[in-house]
């Protein structure tokens, strides 16, 4: 179904991305210019890709299409790997949807594609199967089996293969050089000035309300506990204020990552959230967490007074704290 858009008194049609889960039925994808890669946040540097795509397809009526891959690569090549995804795959098919990708092909990685090598990829995959008409890639993207494909070789293959090539230079936002890398960093840091930069955008997180052990009500801080995915990026621990958006409503927020050292001897880490202004009860259901600024880190103290103390002045200041809860 195509939905009407209204913008600077222009009309245009917005059509819903495509998804392929089975490389084989990409074949009636016009011109594809497509470009390739994991995408992880899908942060300013993806989105400038995405921007390329679609400006090379409206000159030679193709369709954007990006090639990523599912299961993580890491999963699949190292199965003890910890991954710490900036988005999970269901944030970045919305995102990508929103930055305005027209087709999205999610390739099942397994041992036997890891070990395609890097020409045939391009050869039996993107040229014969896809039928690209332009790759677009980054400035430093690397792919195929032990990374050996790169710009070189697509430029090598380009004229052989009758595609068109192009590569962007390097993304910076200021001085923060804009990678999915970097933006792990930042977060895990506690640095979301530097990782705001790198998304374009507040960093999220959702979670499903479980229950907890009710110590923060006996402090005059009820909260929720949150079950987060286990491969979602849970920012450096400390205390946040968040935007917090539950049943298509939005509220502000005093956010709790740590181990809550003053109360328990566990190492094991609680994401909890104070909503300010809310009293129903929310067992069971998705909570949407929108990072806004970091307050402190986590401490021990020496009471539970001083602890008390001490979140009574985080309220305060997440009180003071202006964000749009529209």
């Amino acid at each position: 179904m195509e939905v009407f858009l209204f913008k600077k008194n222009r009309c245009f049609n917005f059509v819903p991305m495509k998804i392929f889960r089975d490389i084989s039925l990409c074949k009636d994808v016009k011109n594809p210019v497509l470009t390739l890669g994991v995408f992880d946040g899908v942060h300013v540097g993806h989105q400038s890709i995405i921007e390329k795509l679609n400006n090379i397809a409206e000159e030679c009526g193709g369709e954007s299409t990006l090639l990523t891959f599912e299961p993580h690569p890491r999963l699949v090549l190292n199965k003890e790997a910890e991954l710490q995804l900036l988005t999970t795959l269901e944030e970045k098919i919305s995102l990508l949807e929103k930055y305005g990708l027209k087709n999205l092909i999610l390739h099942p990685f397994t041992p036997e594609f890891a070990n395609l090598s890097s020409e045939d990829f391009v050869r039996k995959l993107l040229v014969d199967e896809i039928g690209i008409h332009t790759i677009v890639i980054g400035y430093d993207h690397q792919f195929g089996k032990n990374r050996t494909g790169n710009f070189e070789l697509l430029e090598q293959l380009s004229g052989e293969c009758s595609f068109e090539l192009e590569r962007l230079e390097e993304v910076k936002r200021d001085d923060f050089h804009v990678s999915s890398t970097h933006i792990r960093k930042a977060l895990l840091e506690g640095d979301l000035e530097n990782a705001h930069k790198g998304l374009g955008r507040k960093y999220c997180l959702s979670g499903k309300v479980v229950h907890g052990d009710k110590i923060g009500r006996t402090l005059g801080f009820p909260t929720a506990n949150l079950s987060v995915d286990p491969h979602k990026l849970i920012p450096a621990n400390g205390v946040y204020v968040v935007r917090v958006k539950i049943r298509n409503q939005n509220y502000k927020g005093l956010l709790s990552i740590g181990t809550r050292p003053t109360i328990t001897h566990s190492n094991e880490k609680r994401v909890e959230v104070f909503i300010l202004d809310f009293h129903q009860e929310i067992y069971g259901e998705i909570l949407q967490l929108e990072f806004e600024h970091f307050i402190r880190k986590d401490l021990k103290f020496n009471t539970i007074d001083d602890l008390v103390q001490q979140m009574n002045l985080d309220l305060e200041f997440a009180n003071e704290f202006k964000i749009d809860c529209i």
